[in-house]
């Protein structure tokens, strides 16, 4: 090796935290070569960057989800939110959390046969999220709503969606709870992260704290048995308690507080 070729390799210096990467998704222990980062986690970055905002753009494609669903006995219904398309949806916030005039139509047509629970499928900012982990997550959570004696209405299929669009959309079928299963912002390591708020009562005036949210649902986070349980849990306090958000704490994992959810892995 020449002298040259030395000096060059003195340069990159690796970062001693090198065998706790094995352990996280999380950028650690990137090393440095002089002043930078080396040219590799550059690359890194870049594609990560890439697949983040990938995943914000990706359409929601809930043609895919609905035989899927129906495969697990279950209905399914289709709406929009006011967010006319995805430009719109992003720069408008507000337009995302209510239905739009026709889909509003809709469900007030369809014959009134209220659920005590709705689950909404929603793209949110990554529809990859939703495609990855949703049905999974419901195909999990199924067999806690028998014990609980919750009747379930039909999945809808939420386009253009905010978290808030789950209650507009609970108040005109008249369920007693919703929770929706929303993609979440992306990270640059978590571009398929789903998250979960359920809402006790729900209605649109709502606040953000009267939501009990569940985050970071994927097989590298929060794996599909434990969401499915904890979002059980929640469901029947609330149910137990009528209510919902920061007055509703997820003591999940004390024992004596389980009642009829009992965790099925």
């Amino acid at each position: 090796m020449s002298k040259e070729d030395k000096q060059a390799l003195q340069l990159v210096h690796p970062n001693p935290w090198e065998a706790l990467r094995k352990f996280t998704a999380a950028r650690i222990a990137l090393g440095r070569s002089g002043a930078s980062l080396p040219t590799d986690e550059v690359l890194r970055f870049g594609m990560a960057h890439a697949q983040a905002r990938d995943a914000v753009h990706q359409p929601f494609n809930s043609e895919e989800l609905e035989p899927e669903l129906q495969a697990l006995g279950l209905k399914t219904l289709r709406v929009d939110s006011a967010a006319s398309d995805r430009t719109t949806y992003l720069c408008r916030p507000d337009l995302g959390r209510k239905l739009s005039p026709a889909s509003r139509e809709f469900l007030q047509s369809l014959p009134e046969n209220p659920a005590d629970l709705v689950l909404v499928v929603a793209d949110g900012l990554s529809s990859k999220a939703v495609h990855r982990q949703a049905v999974p997550l419901i195909k999990a959570l199924l067999p806690y709503l028998s014990p609980l004696g919750l009747s379930l209405g039909p999945v809808v299929l939420a386009h253009q969606s905010r978290v808030a669009l789950g209650d507009d959309i609970a108040e005109v079928m008249k369920a007693r709870a919703v929770a929706i299963l929303i993609g979440e912002r992306p990270g640059l390591s978590s571009p398929d992260s789903l998250g979960i708020y359920m809402t006790w009562g729900p209605h649109t005036r709502r606040r953000e704290s009267e939501r009990n949210c569940i985050s970071n649902v994927r097989p590298e986070g929060l794996d599909f048995p434990q969401a499915a349980f904890k979002l059980a849990w929640l469901l029947e306090q609330a149910f137990h308690r009528q209510l919902s958000g920061v007055n509703l704490k997820d003591e999940s994992d004390n024992p004596a507080l389980q009642g009829k959810v009992v965790f099925i892995n």
